[in-house]
Formats: C-alpha cells, structure tokens, sequence
C-alpha cells in the first residue's frame, strides 16, 4: 500500500498540471485563475490590455504558490518528517522550503513592482510602447487594441493558454504569461510546419494545424508562431493585410479530405438512433485555393 506521502505528491503534481494547464473540465468548474481572480480582473472585453495587464501578474503570483502549498501538505500528509517544526526537518526539506518562500516572494515584489505608476512599468506595456507613435504612449497603442477587440468581426482562435487574435490593425497572440502584439503593416507571416492528428477531444476525424512565423520588419518586435486549424487558414487570412507564404511547401486541407470524409461517413453509418428515425444535415463551408499547395 502506497504512503499518505506519496498519495499526496502523485494528487498535488495532477493538481498542479491541470491549475497551470487547465483542462475544459477544471476551466468549466471555474478552477482556473481567470475565474477566481474574476473580481479584480474585470472585464476582457471591457478593457482587455489592462485585462491582461492583471492576468498574467495574477497568473505568476499563483502558480508562484504551488511549491509552497505543495510544503503544507506534506506538513499533514507526512508528520514524520516533522515539516512543520522546521529546525526539525531535514536539510533537503529545508532547502526546498526556502526555495518555495522564496519564489513567490520574488514574484509578488515583481508584481508591485509592474504595477507601479499605472502599470508602465509591466513587460505588456514596454511591448505596445515599441507600437506607439513619437507624441503618444503604450496607453494610446492599448486604447487602439481594446475598441477593435470589442468588433465582433475579429478573427479570434485557440485555447485560452494560446490564444490568436487578429483584428483590422493587430495580430495578438495570448500566452498564459504574456502577449505578444504585431501591427498588421509590419509583418511578414510564413507557414513553418504542420501536424497531422488522427483524433482530437472535439472530432473523430484527422485535423491538420498549422504553424505561422509572424516576424516584423520592426527591429523591436520579436517573431512568434501562432497555431490554428488548417480549416480556420482561410478565415485567418480574409482578416490580414499581408500575404501569407509557404515556405515549408505545406499542403494546406481547408476542407474534409476523402479520407476524412470517409471516416464521418463510417461514423455515421455507426450511429444508433434507437427507435427513433434520425436525420443528420451536414453543412461544409470551403474554402477556394489561392495559392499553390492549398486544397
């Protein structure tokens, strides 16, 4: 039989996994930062580079937590060790306490420090202020970003740990720790790689993702990958300026291929409706080629 000890470590590391990598169940239990940080975050569509100002810094503070919590628990779940008489534990214990002391420590004088002087200070505000012109601040860059993203004829794709949003100006891309921000004019986007998965969670048909470098002439913008699904590509690109190109030579499916058409219609002639007749109505929106090596 497996120790209270070890129990309790192999519960914590999932309890950790899913509270920095929220699954669909935990982020539908509302066990997620955003959901119980809600109060003080305020609203995304309301203001959402201050949204996200709060986010990421909440974010670090808590997963920041997570050693330290981890310590406590070990406190109940192995009193042997008496973890929590410190001068009684023993050297690796205490090295680890400090450790888990220290970081959030470190993270929350980090997040005064962000938060001084109206945020100017947030490595979200030094990367729209590369974006503002001569005579205005990231403030003027944030006001631009927060009335497009409230249009709803943005572009928008991703989980909530790697978000994509694109609108008239902007190409945005959420992480859980930052965002990374290019003005559409500047950039340059090139298709990298692509994967092919037989299953996803939400279709038991193969999916192809997709992955685009976008990199900007502006010296000061990092490059970055975005990710999406290969049948959202021709949505991305009716909402760029630029051109997107293939370096890779990536075969691009906006459409149900036969193969996968094949396998919806096996699935469907697997279907069991009972008693009961059902009809099924099947709408599949294409997409027409552009440019070389799409379908």
């Amino acid at each position: 039989m497996e120790s209270p000890a070890v129990t309790f470590t192999l519960a914590y590391l999932v309890f950790a996994v899913c509270f920095v990598f929220p699954p669909d169940e935990v982020r539908s239990a509302g066990l997620t930062v955003q959901s119980l940080l809600s109060a003080w975050l305020g609203s995304e569509d309301a203001a959402f580079v201050q949204y996200h100002l709060r986010r990421s810094t909440g974010t670090l503070l808590a997963h920041s937590l997570l050693p330290l919590g981890y310590y406590l628990g070990m406190c109940f779940a192995a009193p042997e060790k008496h973890l929590c008489f410190f001068y009684l534990a023993s050297k690796e214990w205490k090295t680890f306490f400090f450790f888990a002391v220290l970081l959030p420590a470190i993270t929350s004088a980090l997040a005064y420090y962000w938060s001084r002087k109206g945020w100017n200070n947030h490595p979200l505000a030094r990367t729209l202020a590369v974006h503002a012109l001569p005579q205005s601040g990231w403030r003027a860059v944030a006001s631009s970003i927060n009335t497009e993203f409230r249009r709803i004829d943005k572009f928008a794709t991703g989980a909530p740990g790697a978000r994509v949003i694109v609108t008239d100006t902007w190409v945005i891309k959420v992480t859980t720790y930052c965002l990374h921000v290019a003005q559409q004019q500047d950039i340059h986007l090139t298709v990298t790689d692509s994967r092919q998965h037989e299953l996803t969670p939400d279709s038991n048909v193969p999916v192809q993702f997709l992955t685009i470098r976008v990199a900007s002439v502006n010296p000061y913008v990092k490059a970055f990958d975005i990710r999406l699904n290969s049948t959202e590509y021709g949505e991305l690109r009716e909402k760029l300026r630029a051109p997107i190109s293939n370096a890779a030579n990536v075969v691009i499916h906006q459409s149900l291929s036969p193969f996968q058409a094949k396998l919806f219609h096996d699935s469907i002639n697997g279907m069991k409706c009972g008693t009961h007749s059902c009809s099924l109505y099947v709408v599949v929106a294409t997409n027409p080629s552009r440019s070389l090596g799409e379908k």
